[in-house]
């Protein structure tokens, strides 16, 4: 029996894995010049974390969460998203208690059972970030600078970014009242996930992206319209600090996020090169979180964006460099004696900092120097009988073909220095 990757799922291989490792690198940087630490959270967690947070009747809970019940009897579920995770481990040790204002960033694995589709599998990779502990709609503003300056930092072109406010728990209630009775009116001309949508959370039917339901909805009244004073107000702050920094923006009253604990700003940041599903970067504030999840009440906001989505639009746009794959040195020995010299000269040079790499197959020369060309080292390092009578190496330039005898007391200074121009 053979075995393959569960759907949805995908491996990472060498050839790949080092892509992510630059991309990650540049999100790394650039969550550090903006004073954010990284928080990793545990893959799993209590369900009725997930369930409480996002919201029963939202389709990640009710259809999407790989949940289980351990042998305690425990039901547990593959977190689907972080921000729940992270205002758990908010609350759980304190930290605003110890920081005013708490900046953390996350790159890992998420998990939903959906449909797998381009950009979208069932073992998914993030990274975003949280600020929890300030309401001022100038921590909006820096939380967007901050995606976008991680799009910069990429290269990343053609990309827009669009906003809008989903009101709070005084301004909301009575809106979807008004958007349901305003929905039941075209309820024949919406798709079926719409109108299952249209009675449990009516605000989801806004930001479908079926055609049926984009012209059904032409004219529902929009929230910007009946936000109450401090929501007003708050979105206007926004604005005016992105218009402060130069940030182009969209206003899009259709715009909601998919899960319960959003509150006043929603936003995304879009690519053109991801067709229907073009989101990037999703995010928005949620002020009644953190109480909501068994702490004080704690303004929040934070975003997530999608990592193979973001690889997606960097390869097409040719923006991951080439990649320094070339080791350093391959020392090419043969025979018994040789080998165990390698072997000894390899480790000290790597504790240097220096790439070296050995035959471990006992191969000719002749292959030894192909698979030296294969991995693109750009020394090779020759060692056999007559080298070890002589206390010499042989060392070859693969770029020119230059080669020198060098004496094994020199070997390290010369290699040293050689692999350090």
């Amino acid at each position: 029996m053979t075995y393959k990757s569960i759907k949805g799922t995908k491996d990472l291989l060498p050839s790949e894995s080092w892509k992510w490792q630059w991309v990650e690198g540049k999100i790394r940087d650039v969550m550090l010049v903006f004073n954010f630490r990284e928080i990793r959270t545990p893959v799993f967690e209590e369900t009725p974390l997930f369930s409480r947070s996002i919201g029963e009747l939202t389709d990640i809970v009710s259809k999407e969460m790989y949940s289980f019940q351990d042998r305690s009897g425990d039901s547990l579920s593959l977190r689907p998203e972080m921000t729940a995770s992270v205002v758990r481990a908010y609350i759980q040790h304190s930290l605003g208690e110890q920081f005013p204002l708490v900046k953390v960033y996350y790159i890992g694995p998420m998990f939903r059972q959906e449909r797998p589709q381009a950009g979208r599998l069932r073992q998914f990779h993030q990274f975003g970030a949280e600020a929890i502990g300030a309401q001022n709609p100038t921590l909006d503003v820096e939380m967007i600078a901050l995606a976008i300056a991680v799009y910069e930092a990429l290269g990343l072109k053609k990309t827009a970014l669009r906003i809008n406010s989903v009101g709070c728990e005084n301004c909301r209630p009575a809106y979807k009242e008004l958007l349901k009775q305003s929905l039941w009116k075209v309820r024949d001309e919406l798709s079926l996930d719409s109108q299952r949508r249209l009675e449990s959370n009516p605000l989801r039917v806004l930001d479908s992206k079926a055609e049926e339901d984009q012209r059904a909805i032409v004219g529902i009244p929009l929230l910007r319209d009946h936000l109450c004073a401090d929501c007003l107000a708050h979105i206007n702050g926004v604005i005016d600090g992105l218009k402060d920094l130069g940030i182009s923006y969209e206003e899009d009253g259709r715009l909601v996020r998919g899960l319960d604990y959003y509150t006043k700003t929603a936003f995304e940041i879009i690519s053109k090169d991801l067709g229907a599903q073009d989101a990037l970067t999703g995010g928005g504030r949620y002020d009644l979180l953190t109480e909501e999840l068994g702490g004080k009440r704690t303004p929040g906001i934070g975003f997530a964006a999608g990592m193979e989505r973001l690889m997606t639009v960097l390869e097409k746009q040719k923006l991951i460099p080439d990649g320094d794959k070339r080791i350093t040195l391959f020392i090419a020995a043969l025979g018994r004696e040789a080998q165990r010299w390698a072997m000894k000269q390899a480790l000290e040079l790597r504790r240097r900092g220096l790439s070296v790499e050995l035959d471990f197959l006992d191969r000719s020369l002749k292959s030894q120097m192909r698979e030296a060309d294969r991995l693109q080292a750009r020394y090779v390092m020759i060692v056999g009988e007559n080298e070890m009578m002589n206390r010499t190496v042989t060392v070859k330039t693969m770029e020119t073909g230059e080669q020198k005898s060098v004496a094994f007391a020199d070997v390290t200074s010369f290699v040293d220095t050689s692999g350090n121009d």
